[in-house]
């Protein structure tokens, strides 16, 4: 049974940086789509950032809003990937989720309802 355990977060203030990091086992995450999503309560889960499985060059793709802020790696002798969070602003608050589907599968890795693992969630806050 693949898990992935997430770790980080917490309160900070504008413009400090934070790290998560999402731990997988059962599951490898060099063969994975592995992308970092927050959610607030009423909305629908944004994309923040991904990256593709090896064999596709483990490209990043970020959003707009976090775009040149966010960085998303993945350690492959830990299986692990990290999202380093920069400069956080206030509009950076909310609950991020990681999550993770096998890199060899169809479909559109920008909807959430295509990922088959999930952590389990950590708030971040941003104090102005």
């Amino acid at each position: 049974q693949a898990r992935l355990e997430q770790s980080g977060g917490g309160s900070v203030q504008a413009g400090d940086s934070l790290s998560l990091s999402c731990a997988a086992s059962g599951v490898p995450l060099s063969r994975e789509i592995v992308a970092w999503w927050r959610q607030d309560p009423g909305n629908q889960r944004q994309l923040v950032a991904k990256i593709t499985a090896d064999r596709s060059g483990a490209r990043t793709r970020y959003d707009d809003s976090v775009q040149g802020r966010f960085v998303i790696s993945r350690d492959n002798a830990k299986n692990t990937v990290t999202l380093q969070m920069n400069n956080l602003k206030p509009e950076d608050t909310s609950i991020y989720l990681c999550s993770a589907r096998n890199g060899f599968r169809n479909g559109d890795s920008n909807d959430w309802r295509q990922y088959e693992y999930w952590g389990q969630g950590t708030q971040v806050t941003v104090a102005s």
